[in-house]
């Protein structure tokens, strides 16, 4: 008797999320607040910090950084400077991508670069 209520809030907490997912992607390198994630939710900034993170894994920030640093990865492989790759990617400056750069990929974003760039002289 009590197992479908707890079905139906779940489902329902689940196609928030899904639309959150949805509009962080498609506006991952605009600023994105959690108090306009919540309200996308239709639930509370602590309920929807709560809820995100028990379907995603892990905190609405942390998320949205993950995806900016892949996106600024992916710049930097083609060959587009980091600093111009940071505001492309959603981050404030080159400082603020270095730091969650670092943090998530173990380098700096010149580390990788150095990485990903073709050796010269090579055939």
């Amino acid at each position: 008797m009590t197992a479908p209520e707890r079905t139906a809030p779940t489902s329902r907490s689940a196609a928030a999320i899904e639309r959150v997912l949805r509009h962080i992607h498609e506006r991952v390198s605009q600023p994105l607040t959690l108090a306009e994630l919540a309200q996308l939710a239709g639930l509370s900034i602590w309920r929807f910090a709560t809820v995100f993170r028990q379907q995603v894994g892990t905190s609405p920030h942390r998320y949205i950084c993950r995806l900016r640093v892949e996106r600024a990865q992916t710049l930097i492989r083609e060959g587009v400077p980091a600093a111009t790759a940071a505001s492309e990617a959603g981050f404030y400056d080159q400082s603020h991508l270095s730091r969650h750069f670092k943090s998530f990929c173990g380098m700096t974003p010149g580390q990788y670069q150095m990485t990903t760039r073709p050796h010269a002289g090579a055939l």
